[in-house]
């Protein structure tokens, strides 16, 4: 488990003077991840850390000799497109290269005048997906987001008798997966419309965001060996935004009896950048489950779980519409929840997904499953802001909505920030709906 080192010292200042501005994403304590190259040059793409306003280019750095030891090898790992060779190594190196660039980029670092010309300014760039992702699978990790919709469906019992017990999740499509920016068509299918017999064939009318963050898995298990609750941490390299976008009529017609398909299917987004479990040491919180609910089967709880197993990480959506935009006008806020209130930890994902003997693998992504609080405005989707699509959202402008028109931008936030620690960001997840193909 990620423990706090020097990295997360809250008066560290950066040569990047950009990194030292109060409520920034990329102040020196983070150092995220991402794949990027200069945007419309056609260049390969490359592994860059976040400082500031600015990017890192680690090929760069690597190239001037700057790192030793453990970070080196860590380092050159990332001098190719895709950070799944740093993924692979495992946290140790991970740790060593973080620690590494802390040193470098700090203010007065002797490294400065070597690696000043190996920085480039964010908003210089374009990226893609920072690793490679194999398998991808979707939780459902929220018991406030699993109730509210449940009793959309069944008022009486709006929660399945499984769900206390066992980490749900299904395994979704990788395929489609794309990075903030991600603009798709509007998805087509099968919907059964209401007091209808037969269904029809079209575009879908229910689109819906589902607010979530992603893991990304790093050193994987061989087939046939679980990943213990307590090692999970050593496995996963750490978390992104991600918008697992949601037909919600194509999904009530199709997903009985073997869950989501096409409704899912068609597009995930996923921000740039890839915040390392270390970086999140300082916001670990206690992971808490109520007295009456039942308490996890013994490969689902340990003290180190119960103790910092949950992450208080604040989490935002806003909506930015095709006349918002045309106006100039901002993207307004939606909702906005924590982390903190999953039913189920990071921890308890990585090892029941592996408690059968399933094989995880540098660049798997797992998705948390729609993040809602308990209160109505901290819900994740539209599906549960709008009861069900039955009372529109207005926005400041006047326009109103239940679920996704063509033209609308969703954009998501997260960040981390308490007393006695630097706050932290994720950077900004933003995708747009497109008309669907005639």
């Amino acid at each position: 488990m990620s423990l706090l080192n020097e990295t997360h010292d809250p008066a560290l200042q950066s040569w990047v003077t950009s990194a030292n501005a109060a409520h920034g994403d990329f102040p020196i304590q983070n150092l995220p991840f991402a794949a990027f190259r200069r945007a419309g040059s056609g260049e390969a793409w490359r592994i860059g850390v976040a400082i500031g306003d600015r990017l890192l280019d680690l090929a760069a750095a690597e190239a001037r000799g700057v790192f030793a030891g453990e970070a080196a090898e860590a380092a050159r790992a990332c001098t190719g497109e895709s950070l799944n060779p740093l993924m692979a190594l495992g946290a140790a190196k991970w740790s060593a290269l973080r620690l590494a660039l802390s040193r470098l980029l700090r203010a007065a670092s002797e490294a400065e005048p070597v690696l000043r010309d190996c920085l480039i300014p964010q908003a210089e760039a374009e990226y893609t997906l920072p690793a490679t992702i194999g398998d991808y699978t979707d939780f459902y990790t929220s018991i406030h987001h699993a109730t509210r919709v449940g009793r959309l469906f069944r008022p009486d019992n709006p929660l399945l008798p499984n769900y206390k017990w066992v980490p749900i999740g299904y395994h979704g499509r990788s395929s489609s997966i794309g990075v903030s920016g991600q603009a798709f068509a509007r998805p087509r299918g099968q919907t059964l419309p209401p007091g209808a017999d037969a269904p029809i064939f079209g575009p879908s009318q229910r689109l819906d965001y589902e607010l979530e963050l992603g893991v990304f898995i790093g050193r994987g298990n061989e087939i046939g060996k679980p990943i213990p609750l307590d090692e999970a941490d050593e496995h996963a390299f750490g978390l992104c935004l991600l918008n697992d976008w949601s037909a919600r009529d194509l999904q009530a017609w199709e997903y009985q009896p073997l869950g989501p398909f096409l409704s899912k299917s068609f597009a995930t987004t996923i921000s740039p950048w890839i915040v390392t479990l270390d970086a999140l040491a300082p916001y670990r919180v206690p992971w808490l489950r109520p007295d009456e609910d039942p308490q996890p089967l013994p490969y689902l709880e340990s003290a180190a779980n119960r103790a910092s197993g949950a992450f208080d990480i604040q989490l935002q959506v806003l909506l930015e519409t095709a006349r918002m935009h045309d106006a100039g006008a901002p993207p307004a806020p939606l909702s906005r929840t924590n982390f903190r209130h999953a039913y189920w930890t990071l921890a308890q994902m990585v090892a029941h997904h592996t408690v059968n003997g399933c094989n995880l693998r540098p660049g798997d992504l797992l998705g948390s499953g729609t993040q809602s609080g308990p209160t109505l405005e901290e819900a994740g989707s539209l599906l549960e802001l709008t009861g069900g699509g039955k009372q529109p959202v207005v926005l400041p402008n006047g326009e109103a909505r239940t679920f996704l028109e063509d033209g609308d931008t969703v954009v998501m936030r997260a960040w981390c920030e308490r007393p006695g620690a630097a706050r932290i960001g994720f950077g900004e997840l933003t995708g747009r709906v497109l008309p669907a193909v005639s």
